[in-house]
């Protein structure tokens, strides 16, 4: 018995659409991470991108849990000297939803060449409208 090894070319990928309302960030973040890996079909193979597209509307009206919202704190470097900058989490999902969003799930994929390949498949949208109806997604909901 051989197991079965993906290929790049033979992937068939499908588009869906997920809104983000009222959802826990980090529920939506695993579950849609798990879409882009592809761990959600049988053909599964670690070394291949066999994920699928995933369409995220209403970013901004995400839900965090507890005090997670003032608490939960968003690090980056400006490349200076003491250039270590900090946002909280509330002021983030009011000027940036899109990022807040993008941010948990690519933190759950690979890190490398096919994880960034992956986080390429991922679209976000503050508000309720997309562009992409053209590639006709289904609707995925998550608990």
């Amino acid at each position: 018995m051989n197991t079965y090894m993906a290929k790049a070319a033979d992937v068939q990928r499908k588009w869906y659409v997920v809104d983000a309302e009222g959802v826990v960030l980090g529920r939506l973040a695993s579950q849609v991470a798990a879409i882009l890996r592809g761990k959600n079909k049988p053909t599964y193979t670690p070394h291949v991108d066999t994920g699928d597209y995933v369409i995220i509307l209403n970013a901004d009206k995400i839900v965090l849990t507890g005090k997670k919202l003032d608490q939960k704190i968003y690090y980056h470097h400006t490349g200076y000297v003491g250039g270590l900058k900090e946002t909280p989490y509330r002021r983030l999902i009011n000027e940036k939803p899109e990022f807040a969003v993008k941010k948990a799930i690519i933190g759950m994929l690979p890190k490398g060449p096919l994880g960034r390949k992956m986080a390429k498949k991922l679209k976000v949208y503050a508000g309720s409208e997309h562009e992409h109806a053209a590639q006709q997604p289904e609707t995925l909901v998550i608990k």
